[in-house]
């Protein structure tokens, strides 16, 4: 039976219905009108419905809605400021990393996540980091650059 929850996504909190064992991808993107996080697999494998629940990343298509009540969710659409992205979103389109965009949402959040716990990393803990991660276009190496300048730019 669904049930209301009140979530807060991306610094504005959202009244919704779902059943409590419902996917939060689902309710990020049927409710919520969201288009960052995408479904891939369904597996939790691929990345691609990334999202921080209070600065951990998390796969959203099989975290149930009802366990990030009370808890602050941040999509690629709310990790800049408004007119202002964040370093890693700029550094990706710089680097070209995005080519056909699917993974971009996914890739950029796991890249926010390691640079606010990791503010140097290596290109080695950056490839373990991202390791799960998965880009059809295979610009994986484009990915490295792009996390490696947007620490730069997040240390000066």
């Amino acid at each position: 039976m669904a049930e209301t929850f009140e979530l807060s996504v991306n610094g504005t909190v959202h009244r919704v219905s779902a059943e409590p064992d419902s996917p939060l991808l689902y309710v990020l993107i049927d409710q919520l009108g969201l288009t960052g996080p995408k479904f891939g697999c369904g597996l939790a494998q691929c990345g691609a419905c990334s999202v921080l629940v209070d600065g951990v990343e998390v796969r959203s298509c099989v975290r149930p809605v009802s366990s990030v009540r009370g808890r602050k969710v941040v999509t690629v659409e709310g990790l800049g400021k408004d007119g202002e992205p964040h370093p890693v979103q700029t550094a990706l389109i710089e680097a070209q990393a995005p080519q056909c965009g699917y993974c971009y949402g996914g890739m950029a959040i796991k890249a926010a996540e390691l640079l606010a716990n990791t503010p140097s990393p290596s290109d080695a803990e950056i490839i373990a980091a991202m390791n799960g991660h998965i880009c059809r276009c295979g610009t994986y190496p484009r990915i490295v650059t792009a996390i490696r300048s947007a620490a730069e730019a997040m240390r000066a």
